[in-house]
């Protein structure tokens, strides 16, 4: 079982995620030093970078990567999504937790893990592989992002031989043309695109560069990128999670939990009273926080007390 810190720092964050406090950049700078161009203070006197510039976003996050996970090469096609580290990781902790208290409390030594959308940033192969050993198939439907998460993965040994890269022919599937029949997964994650439009996607990009430099831009730059199929599909996330929650039922038996990120709680209601419809036997919610952003993810399983239990034997005690 890996350790658990004293909970200090960042308040929200899970208590065994790296980046519970405050950035420390005179480390984070040897780790990479051309991060230094992009640190100023702030307001507060503190060591900052400005969050409202995609170059600095981009450098912090190389060296987040190159610092806690070894990361010796991580570059992304321009204008693709390169998101915030501390708030991938906590997804990654608190899956541990989930498949630890199907398992005595204990993170199962071997995982074998779908990541729906693995993008151009392969960052939840990463983490996962760095600070659990999990092994990882990632899908994506665009073949520009597999090939920048394939390069991240060739260099870096940390992940040699525990990546697979599957194309999704079909943008209109989840897991459907992905999950192979010998396939066995004890848990799916995914990020979903979030937007219903490019228009809604814009207008948000708009907000958050508004709230981060107090100014509106003729045109907002996307400060942590983002393909369309990397922020919105048609139908929004809702449409996306309910081919999600219809195809999983069809691989019940391949996979112990399906889980993905609900951006907004208004989507919850929906996801149950389907998961309800579609035999789900347990459905959990797992409530996470960065600061003033609260997000969350939902779990289920098709497998019942019986079928869990087989599963805990065959795959994690065996």
């Amino acid at each position: 079982m890996i350790a658990t810190p004293k909970p200090t720092g960042k308040a929200g964050l899970h208590p065994r995620n790296a980046h519970r406090q405050r950035y420390d950049f005179p480390a984070l700078i040897a780790s990479l030093p051309e991060l230094a161009a992009f640190v100023r203070q702030n307001d507060y006197g503190d060591d900052s970078v400005d969050f409202a510039d995609p170059a600095a976003v981009k450098a912090l996050n190389r060296a987040l990567l190159a610092h806690y996970y070894g990361i010796g090469f991580w570059d992304l096609p321009p204008g693709y999504l390169c998101p915030p580290i501390p708030g991938r990781a906590d997804y990654i902790h608190h899956l541990a937790d989930l498949l630890a208290a199907c398992n005595g409390g204990t993170v199962p030594p071997r995982v074998n893990v779908l990541d729906v959308g693995v993008g151009a940033n392969c960052v939840y192969p990463i983490i996962g592989r760095s600070v659990y050993g999990w092994r990882f198939v990632g899908s994506d439907i665009d073949p520009v992002s597999l090939k920048a998460a394939k390069a991240i993965a060739d260099f870096n040994p940390v992940l040699s031989g525990a990546l697979t890269l599957r194309l999704q022919a079909d943008a209109a599937k989840v897991f459907a043309g992905v999950i192979q029949r010998k396939d066995r997964f004890d848990v799916t994650l995914c990020n979903p695109p979030f937007h219903a439009s490019a228009e809604e996607a814009e207008a948000v990009s708009r907000r958050k560069v508004t709230n981060l430099t107090g100014e509106v831009p003729d045109k907002p730059v996307l400060n942590f990128g983002g393909q369309h199929a990397e922020l919105w599909c048609d139908g929004g996330e809702v449409a996306f999670l309910r081919t999600m929650a219809q195809e999983s039922r069809e691989f019940a038996e391949q996979c112990c939990w399906f889980t993905s990120l609900v951006s907004r709680e208004a989507h919850l209601h929906e996801l149950y009273r389907q998961l309800r419809k579609l035999g789900a036997k347990q459905v959990k919610t797992v409530n996470m926080a960065q600061g003033q952003k609260i997000s969350r993810f939902v779990a289920w399983t098709f497998l019942d007390n019986a079928a869990m239990a087989e599963w805990r034997e065959e795959r994690w005690q065996g």
